[in-house]
């Protein structure tokens, strides 16, 4: 029986987030703990995205004393972009909050066993199992509608259409921020969201995660599911696929909760 979308928060400010109630066969919510206090965050964007797209959240962050970093995903090699984040991390004063949105969250559970990691941030994020063949996973919920915008280029990469990214991607986003979001987008290889991961983090370290019910990138009962699954502490925004653009705020207090610091 799915979760009700009455049972997520609706937004966070505050350390203290609300738990979705469990499912059968799914692993049950963690246990409130006190999360260790972090140094730092590096954040990771995901595809037809890039860095710019934390632009609005990294303010947040800062003002409350964290060391900030910005993964530049090359989106091209599951290796590839593991090696850069790694190569982040490993200049950040530690402990770290990594925080992936998206297919980035492919990497949060990939990366986040790194001893450096003290909490796993998941944004609107994929969250697969170790071996887990994602696709195959999210083919068991509705097709998301920006699916359909998918466009391959003659050299084997894939980017959105324009119609598909400001109407599905970054919907709620405002249309000049939206238009400059589309002209900056990354394209990835092909291949690239079919790799499968060696490990889940989410399986051992303190995991959040944030769901956007109005979702069109993901399918939100999916993004339900994968949070139910790693027994994430969990909020729901009434968001698009960028909600990190859209409500920052919130966005910005649920990595502070990973990151142990009350945020009133």
């Amino acid at each position: 029986m799915p979760v009700s979308r009455r049972t997520f928060v609706k937004a966070v400010g505050v350390a203290g987030v609300a738990v979705a109630a469990g499912t059968a066969g799914v692993a049950q919510a963690q246990p409130a703990v006190a999360p260790t206090r972090a140094a730092g965050v590096v954040l990771v964007h995901g595809l037809y995205a890039d860095g710019s797209s934390w632009l609005e959240v990294i303010p947040y962050l800062q003002s409350a004393g964290l060391a900030v970093a910005a993964v530049q995903n090359p989106l091209t090699t599951l290796a590839d972009a593991v090696a850069e984040t790694r190569r982040v991390l490993a200049l950040q004063p530690g402990p770290v909050v990594l925080v992936g949105h998206s297919w980035s969250g492919t990497l949060v559970s990939e990366v986040g066993d790194d001893p450096a990691v003290s909490a796993l941030v998941y944004i609107a994020a994929r969250a697969p199992d170790a071996g887990e063949d994602f696709p195959a996973l999210a083919r068991q919920f509705p097709t998301p509608p920006a699916s359909a915008g998918v466009v391959v280029t003659p050299d084997g990469y894939a980017q959105l259409s324009e119609a598909a990214f400001l109407n599905d991607f970054a919907g709620g986003v405002p249309p000049e921020r939206a238009r400059a979001l589309y002209a900056v987008q990354g394209r990835n290889r092909t291949t690239l969201p079919g790799e499968r991961t060696t490990t889940a983090a989410w399986r051992h370290k303190p995991s959040w995660y944030q769901v956007s019910a109005q979702d069109r990138t993901i399918d939100p009962e999916l993004e339900r599911f994968l949070a139910r699954r790693m027994g994430a502490q969990t909020i729901e925004l009434d968001a698009s696929h960028l909600s990190l653009v859209t409500h920052p705020r919130q966005v910005a207090g649920l990595i502070l909760a990973a990151a142990g610091i009350s945020w009133a």
